[in-house]
């Protein structure tokens, strides 16, 4: 019986086992260094929002609640916690007042920088233990495996705000 040509793509199911472990540790480290890499005050629910309101000024909270798999109540409770900080403003859609609009205040924007900053220092020590190579190999198997879930085209990795 011929058995008809494979890829390389058809048998890397072997690394999942890899990537898992990988996963693991990084989530241990997170927790070890919550101080250095949580996104207090806010919750990781309330970072979230902000890292999708950060990539799409003026979402409505219709669209918000969608990308958050999350009922209206539960969208308006996040936003009104977000604007209490003084993280978010609410305004009216300019052509349709009955819906609301969200964007990320100054205090929003610099929250997320320096949440971003805290991380890349961490991962930036870890990072300089791996040669170039490597770090570049990394960067790349990262950037596929987003492009691979979808993630790349809808929602970028990191989005410049400075």
């Amino acid at each position: 019986m011929h058995k008809a040509p494979t890829t390389a793509h058809q048998h890397v199911s072997h690394v999942a086992p890899e990537i898992g472990e990988v996963l693991e540790l990084l989530e241990i480290a997170w927790e070890r260094s919550r101080d250095a890499l949580g996104t207090a005050p806010l919750s990781a629910a309330q970072t979230r929002v902000m890292y999708i309101m950060e990539r799409e000024p003026g979402i409505n909270l219709s669209a918000l609640g969608r990308h958050l798999s999350a009922a209206a109540p539960s969208v308006t409770r996040l936003c009104d916690r977000l604007q209490a900080a003084g993280f978010l403003r609410r305004f009216p859609h300019p052509r349709n007042r009955r819906e609301v609009q969200v964007e990320l205040t100054e205090s929003g924007l610099a929250h997320l920088r320096d949440i971003r900053r805290r991380r890349e220092q961490v991962l930036r020590r870890t990072l300089d233990r791996m040669p170039l190579d490597a770090q570049l190999a990394l960067a790349a198997g990262l950037r596929a495996l987003s492009d691979a879930a979808g993630e790349s085209a809808e929602a970028p990795l990191r989005r410049e705000t400075a």
